[in-house]
């Protein structure tokens, strides 16, 4: 029986689920700090200290994002030891950006009324909170490591469909973040002083996130509205197409936003392309170009299988 394991990654994915909601706190108030008028009386290193906490909070968003791409690319919906394993590997790794850029936002916002000192003490407690309950629990309490071999067999459709739906909850909330900044960005004096090219970029990329939301909540209203909620392997093929598809809009409009935020904060078009194609590259890098290379290397000693089948049924006939 594979409800184990069905359970493993339930849990799994609802415990990503959680941090990603965290997570999209912070990545709606790094886009949207720069048009605020606030922003450019910062001095030159905090600025600094800012977009690099963007690009933290970008990094946790891709790794927390990743184990639900491969479900979706490496796995096609099945549960499996491999993926509950990265899944964890990656909700890990994605608390470390995580837990430095809480303290980096703390203390640009913090120093800015309070002095550099005090902003460097309240984001130095914060930064510590999170690094002790985060990660110092774990040394303390000690880390849980499966011993036994979990059993693997076919996920049932009905598992399939709520991990597929839960999926789609997950990934949602960063589009989320970015789309409420990208309306209110449009009404500030800053996205004002922006030269027209970059406000071109900025509604590309609020069209393309807002492809993404819609994509995200289709599986959902097709589940409800198409299939009357039951249970469908159609429906669970066109719901893992739009999920499949959705992040790809996200990334884009990330890197696009990306852009406009570095142009604003350093008057620098060569550093903000720079910053944009690299937000791309670890965005697509992540939900994209690692899951197919994966699928490629499964696929690789089941297709060699395969055809030693062929073989030995060439032979019996």
């Amino acid at each position: 029986m594979s409800e184990k394991i069905d359970r493993k990654l339930k849990a799994a994915l609802d415990e990503t689920r959680l941090l990603i909601l965290g997570v999209q706190i912070l990545l709606g108030f790094e886009f949207q700090s720069v048009f605020q008028d606030g922003f450019d009386g910062l001095d030159p290193a905090s600025k600094h200290i800012s977009l690099a906490s963007l690009g933290l909070i970008v990094l946790a968003i891709a790794l927390l994002i990743s184990p639900s791409m491969q479900h979706r690319i490496v796995e096609a919906g099945e549960s499996t030891p491999r993926l509950i394993a990265t899944t964890n590997l990656l909700a890990c790794l994605a608390l470390l950006p995580l837990t430095i850029g809480l303290a980096a936002s703390a203390y640009v916002v913090t120093q800015r009324t309070f002095g550099l000192a005090w902003g460097a003490a309240i984001a130095s407690f914060l930064g510590c909170a999170a690094a002790f309950c985060w990660f110092g629990l774990e040394f303390i309490i000690g880390r849980h490591r499966e011993t036994e071999k979990m059993p693997t067999s076919p996920t049932p459709l009905k598992i399939k469909i709520e991990q597929l739906l839960t999926e789609a909850r997950l990934i949602i909330p960063g589009g989320q973040a970015l789309f409420g900044f990208q309306f209110l960005a449009m009404l500030t004096t800053g996205f004002d002083r922006l030269p027209d090219a970059a406000k071109i970029v900025h509604a590309t990329a609020l069209c393309l996130v807002g492809l993404n939301v819609i994509m995200m909540m289709t599986p959902a209203a097709l589940h409800r509205l198409s299939f009357g909620g039951e249970d469908s392997p159609r429906f669970l093929r066109l719901g893992s197409a739009f999920v499949i598809a959705g992040p790809a809009f996200l990334a884009a409009g990330i890197a696009g936003e990306v852009y406009v935020v570095f142009l604003k904060a350093l008057s620098s078009p060569a550093v903000a392309v720079t910053a944009s194609i690299a937000a791309l590259l670890v965005l697509g890098g992540f939900w994209y170009v690692w899951p197919l290379t994966l699928r490629q290397i499964k696929q690789g000693p089941e297709l060699h299988a395969g055809l030693l089948q062929q073989d030995d049924g060439g032979k019996n006939c």
